[in-house]
């Protein structure tokens, strides 16, 4: 989200600046340029507020899929039918009511002013999404009891260190993760077409919590949770009462099992047979194994590997809602 409403800025902070530029030059004074140009005005906010009414639908059902990389097909069509029906109003609308010079002076100082408010206010809220603090709902049980369905909470994104745009580094971090630590990421693939519990997850954002860091070895035994060869205490979440998977069968070296899991392959030789038992395997450096609380449940780190802090969007923190709920995140 925070990427696209840079680029909404970007797009109205050079709009406005255009727009001043031309009105000095006198290049819009006739009727139908006028028109044209309030046209496209009018068509970049429809284009803008479609868009962010999509994603945030898409946000709560959770089925965003950005086949584009930056702006997914779900996304783009509906954008851009919005853009036509703005295009045509705006032109309409200007054409109308500017047969004189005055009434198109109007027009183009009021688009500019506009311009100007939008690109101040989505770049201000981008930045803040981006670099200190986003919001986030909670679309699956995975989390349960901690988080359930619907919660909706701040995610705090500076904690761990600002995100250098462009280069995945952080600077200036001001507390490490820790083990035990619920953390919101990107899903850890750079594969558009990649088929993890059923569907393509590329570009959605996970909600889970931190078992191992870098190095550590971690093991599930009859779903009991075991890091560098001790039973970790305290063992999060919950398990059904309803009889284990049995340990399953394997044909791999530790050292193929270990390639296997880092390489998001594991799920594919073993599937839910992993649920119960799985490893031992060593996180990878600038990495994490995550795991939903609600594990019987959970599609997470047993499944499609580690989270390189890459993806490592910030530490959930407070929840706003329901009102019944609020408070820090334990």
């Amino acid at each position: 989200m925070e990427a696209r409403l840079f680029w909404i800025g970007v797009a109205m902070g050079l709009y406005a600046w255009l727009t001043r530029r031309c009105i000095k030059t006198g290049r819009l004074d006739t009727r139908t340029s006028t028109a044209l140009w309030h046209a496209l005005f009018y068509a970049m906010a429809g284009f803008a507020v479609v868009l962010i009414a999509v994603l945030s639908i898409e946000s709560r059902v959770h089925i965003t899929k950005a086949s584009f990389g930056v702006l997914g097909l779900r996304e783009f069509m509906p954008s851009i039918g919005g853009a036509i029906v703005g295009a045509v109003v705006g032109f309409w609308h200007a054409w109308a009511k500017g047969t004189q010079a005055d009434s198109r002076r109007h027009f183009l100082n009021e688009d500019e002013e506009w311009a100007e408010t939008v690109f101040s206010a989505v770049l201000l809220a981008s930045l803040l999404m981006y670099f200190v603090i986003q919001a986030f709902k909670i679309p699956s049980s995975s989390m349960e009891p901690t988080l359930l369905v619907g919660d909706h909470l701040f995610v705090n994104k500076f904690i761990y260190g600002v995100r250098v745009p462009l280069t995945g580094k952080r600077v200036l971090q001001f507390h490490p993760v820790q083990r035990g630590d619920i953390i919101v990421f990107q899903f850890p693939t750079d594969d558009p077409e990649e088929l993890h519990c059923g569907s393509i997850q590329y570009k959605k954002d996970f909600i889970k919590r931190v078992i191992a860091l870098p190095g550590d070895l971690v093991e599930l035994r009859e779903g009991i949770i075991f890091v560098n060869g001790e039973r970790a205490e305290p063992q999060y979440g919950v398990m059904e009462p309803a009889p284990r998977i049995p340990r399953p069968r394997l044909d791999l070296t530790p050292e193929q099992y270990d390639e296997t899991w880092v390489s998001r392959r594991l799920d594919d030789r073993l599937g839910d047979t992993m649920r119960d038992y799985f490893g031992p395997i060593t996180v990878p450096a600038k990495s994490y194994f995550v795991l939903g609380d609600n594990r019987d449940h959970s599609c997470d780190g047993r499944f499609w590997g580690p989270v390189h802090q890459r993806y490592l969007k910030g530490k959930a923190w407070v929840r706003y809602w329901p009102p019944r709920r609020m408070g820090r995140i334990p």
